[in-house]
């Protein structure tokens, strides 16, 4: 039961005894005098009953929270804070004799956060009170970038996936119904399934493994039809852990009759990536390569703030499957900010955010989307004296455009890629091409004339500006800037483990990269209170004597 309101007032003791300790304050004490309390508990009302025992201020389990991530504590370590800190009652508004609470009332916490779908909750009340102080207006420039995420859980080879699904949904079978179990446990499950599954124990030649496989996977046939047999109980079919093998057993093996074959790439196929299960134990993380990284987890997307004269304030985090592209989650960002009334003038972004379709909708939106265009791939851009698509004359008015040796197209097409963009074929006379003088600059083709595949002329033009934009100096100089948000990812990899999740699933890790970017945003404003201001991108002892 949640009582009508906590009062966050600090108590006058609390005060003179740290003011008397801390003379100078601490990070706590000055961010608690400019903040104040940040978080109410009417933000939390329908989290909680209106009957039952009473809680604790949820408003200050919410602050507790992103004092926990600030110093990087578990919940133990926080909840003793809380009962033996000066600089946390200070912060939290209690009195010297307040015993604190159980720390596991900070994992019924995030629960209930996680069950309201409220885990931005932190991050967005946060960024109100900066709204209200006036630390966002450099709010018209912001930045993003993202950064793999490490599962909290251990990486799994496919036999090792086997194998620890088929232990798992034994070990939760054996607590919810042990009885039923015991009647058709087969003696070599014991021996098995008894210790987790580990490369080092498993057999090193293909043949064998193999084998084994095959043995695993008539185990689980086994396990499931038993499972769905009528005299079982339902509560065994409803058990998460089993669910879990099921779906497992479907991307691993394939079953005809009373033959089973392991899947392989090459042997019946495997699902893609994005929705294929890496562990039992968080069936939300996915395995991913980009470039030289491999990781099995999630990943996280960063905005800030970036405009000169102004605090660098995080103002949106996104935690997303880590095949989820980085090109997929622009518009949501965008979406998201315009929401909550921080839509910026001028994003800055990498290539992996960018496509020509979003530079479009994103000037129709207000936005200045800045990255990188890449440069057509065609032989002729690439060949010099070649005649590229630029020097063809496209009349869009009356669909039909001219070569440069006068030609004008014979078709003029519309069509759709095979993600559904709209573009548009230009095809140019076999016979007229064949005879042209200029043909082997413009064409290889030797079967059909010269062909041109663009974007439609909006979407064309668009394209076009943003080439010629990056070649100039201008855009180097503003584009320069979006290598500041790298700053801000070390800094939570470094300081806050950003990159490595806490909690199993979705939900509470995006909780958990929503209160660690509160906190860096806490640091950051504690340090512009101070008269700290950022520098800009390092130079390294080298590169300084270099310049100078």
């Amino acid at each position: 039961m949640l009582k009508p309101e906590h009062d966050h007032t600090i108590p006058e003791e609390t005060r003179e005894v740290a003011e008397a300790a801390f003379p100078k304050g601490t990070v706590l004490m000055r961010l608690r005098d400019e903040l104040g309390p940040i978080i109410t508990d009417k933000e939390f009302q329908d989290l909680y009953p209106s009957l039952g025992q009473p809680a604790e201020s949820p408003a200050r389990l919410a602050l507790v929270s992103l004092l926990q991530f600030m110093e990087n504590l578990t919940d133990r370590q926080a909840a003793d804070a809380v009962r033996g800190r000066i600089d946390w009652k200070y912060m939290l508004g209690l009195g010297l004799s307040d015993p604190g609470f159980h720390y596991s009332v900070l994992s019924e916490f995030r629960q209930r956060l996680v069950s309201g779908g409220r885990e931005q909750v932190l991050l967005d009340r946060l960024l109100e009170r900066c709204q209200s102080l006036g630390l966002l207006k450099g709010k018209s420039k912001q930045r993003t970038d993202s950064t793999h995420v490490v599962a909290a859980v251990r990486g799994l080879s496919l036999l090792e996936l086997a194998g620890e699904s088929m232990r798992h949904a034994l070990n939760e079978l054996a607590q919810l119904e042990p009885g039923w179990l015991q009647g058709i446990i087969q003696p070599e499950w014991v021996k098995r399934y008894g210790r987790r599954f580990d490369s080092s124990r498993l057999p090193k030649s293909t043949a064998r493994r193999e084998a084994l496989a095959l043995e695993i996977g008539a185990d689980g046939f086994a396990l499931l039809e038993a499972a769905w047999q009528s005299d079982a109980p339902a509560s065994v079919r409803a058990c998460q852990a089993l669910r879990t093998l099921q779906r497992v057993w479907l991307q691993q093996y394939y079953r005809e009759d009373d033959k089973i074959e392991w899947r392989t790439k090459k042997n019946r196929g495997q699902p893609p990536a994005r929705s294929m299960i890496s562990s039992p134990h968080d069936q939300e993380i996915r395995y991913c390569v980009k470039g030289t990284t491999r990781w099995t987890g999630y990943k996280v997307h960063l905005t800030e703030t970036c405009a000169a004269g102004h605090p660098r304030l995080i103002t949106h985090v996104a935690t997303t499957a880590s095949t989820r592209h980085d090109v997929k989650m622009t518009r949501t960002i965008q979406a998201a900010l315009e929401a909550r009334d921080m839509k910026p003038d001028v994003q800055l972004v990498d290539e992996g955010y960018r496509e020509i379709d979003l530079l479009v909708s994103s000037q129709e939106n207000g936005i200045d989307l800045v990255g990188p265009v890449p440069s057509s791939k065609s032989w002729q851009d690439r060949t010099p004296g070649a005649l590229d698509h630029s020097q063809f004359q496209i009349d869009w008015e009356n669909q039909t455009a001219t070569c440069p040796a006068g030609k004008t197209a014979q078709r003029f097409a519309t069509r759709k890629t095979w993600r559904g963009t709209p573009n548009w074929t230009i095809t140019f006379n076999k016979q007229a091409c064949f005879a042209c003088a200029l043909r082997s600059r413009c064409s290889r083709s030797r079967h059909s004339g010269r062909t041109l595949t663009v974007y439609p002329q909006k979407t064309y033009e668009a394209q076009a500006a943003a080439r010629r934009r990056q070649e100039t100096e201008a855009f180097k100089q503003l584009y320069g800037e979006r290598a500041g948000i790298e700053g801000t990812i070390s800094q939570g990899v470094r300081r806050l483990g950003l990159r490595q999740t806490r909690y199993i699933g979705l939900p509470r890790t995006q909780l958990q990269h929503t209160a660690t970017a509160a906190a860096i945003n806490l640091f950051r404003i504690f340090d512009w209170l101070v008269g700290t201001r950022s520098s800009g991108t390092p130079m390294t002892p080298f590169l300084a004597l270099a310049a100078g």
